[in-house]
């Protein structure tokens, strides 16, 4: 892996490290660093066991996001490999499943398709912009993407087993595994309905082609308008259950305030009095160009980026040049389905020198808008405050 040597100050980084968010802690900018791996362009290295790769911001200027730019989340570090994966079947069992059910590629391919453009996105995206810092992996901007996925609905698999009446949850785990046996086993599930909608998938390919390995190959669970820890990677094994699951990735970790964040899709198996499980993204946006720190021509510029929620779909974009005193709405691009990334754009005329202070918010056809404020939680989810940067034109 070819990597690049870390920079000694925030203003250093905005200047040099373009990639590389100058509100990161300054432990995650010493180390952080663009690595390349098989299949991909360059990525940020958080974490390299388990490999924790953020995508550039330069990547969201469009609405679809390059599988080689996609970025990389996983919680264990035994990633299979191309040997493990040969004669790869999905099994589907459990004491709410009519009979046992064991399904090849080729199986799936044979059911109903469909093709669902979507965004997966990590809870924790921009956990290491929050101040003061928690712990946990420290994101910054680039912990998502958005790809057109393409496959059977979730629901259409089940049914190869048959669901007993008496089911509630769909419980579902991939071939990662721990390296210590003490670290348990990264499995999840989803309520019954989420699993039985329209849009719940499982992807088979990812931008018309067969899924990169470390975005889950040969298939993963796709979610859309839920965070991407219920979009599992290399899926082996479907439980449909008459009970909830009781672990700790569902009782301990990705849980926020109950009632902190709308919620479309309740869990109700899963909810207690303080907690919830996170799972539908928040309304958000972000500027792809220019970046902070960048200089920008006198005669004028173009802002470009994507605009996100959890399919409501986006109403409008403003952006702001003067730190938030007036708004601009920024002119929409081609809707993508209301679980896309929505691309925007505007254009700016003369600017007299000197620095500009950019900001941008999203509003959903629900009438959510970005809070000026992070809801602060434990874990540093949904942070979804107005993106700020600066820029100097010359």
């Amino acid at each position: 892996m070819a990597g690049i040597g870390a920079l000694v100050s925030h203003e250093a980084g905005a200047a040099t490290m373009p990639w590389l968010s100058p509100d990161l802690p300054d432990g995650t900018r010493a180390e952080a660093h663009l690595v390349q791996v098989a299949g991909k362009k360059p990525l940020i290295q958080l974490s390299d066991r388990p490999p924790n790769l953020e995508t550039p911001i330069q990547a969201f200027r469009t609405a679809i996001t390059p599988n080689d730019q996609f970025f990389v989340r996983y919680h264990l570090a035994g990633i299979p490999d191309s040997k493990t994966l040969d004669g790869w079947k999905l099994e589907i069992d459990g004491d709410a499943a009519e009979h046992p059910a064991h399904l090849s590629m080729q199986d799936l391919n044979d059911l109903p398709q469909i093709e669902t453009t979507a965004v997966c996105q990590c809870s924790g995206n921009r956990r290491g912009l929050v101040s003061p810092h928690v712990p946990g992996v420290e994101w910054g901007n680039g912990a998502m993407g958005c790809a057109t996925w393409h496959g059977p609905r979730l629901r259409d698999v089940l049914a190869r087993a048959g669901v007993k009446p008496e089911a509630v949850e769909v419980w579902i785990n991939g071939l990662d595994e721990p390296a210590l046996p003490v670290t348990p086993p990264f499995h999840k599930s989803l309520p019954l309905n989420k699993a039985m909608a329209d849009e719940t998938m499982i992807a088979t390919t990812m931008n018309g082609s067969p899924l990169p390995l470390l975005n889950g190959f040969p298939v993963r669970l796709v979610v859309p308008g839920w965070t991407s820890t219920y979009w599992m990677k290399h899926l082996s094994h479907i439980t449909i259950s008459a009970k909830p699951i009781d672990n700790f990735w569902m009782k301990k970790a990705y849980r926020v305030p109950a009632g902190m964040f709308p919620v479309d899709n309740p869990f109700p198996t899963q909810d207690d009095a303080a907690t919830w499980p996170i799972t539908d993204i928040t309304v958000n946006s972000l500027i792809g160009d220019p970046v902070g720190g960048a200089q920008v021509g006198r005669a004028g510029f173009t802002v470009r980026g994507v605009a996100w929620d959890r399919g409501n779909g986006i109403q409008r974009v403003d952006i702001s040049l003067d730190g938030g005193n007036s708004w601009v709405a920024a002119q929409l691009e081609r809707d993508l389905g209301p679980f896309a990334f929505r691309a925007f754009r505007l254009e700016w005329g003369a600017l007299p020198q000197g620095k500009v202070e950019i900001r941008v918010r999203a509003t959903s056809n629900s009438k959510e808008t970005q809070p000026d404020a992070w809801k602060a939680n434990p874990a540093g989810y949904h942070n979804n405050v107005p993106q700020r940067l600066t820029v100097t034109v010359a």
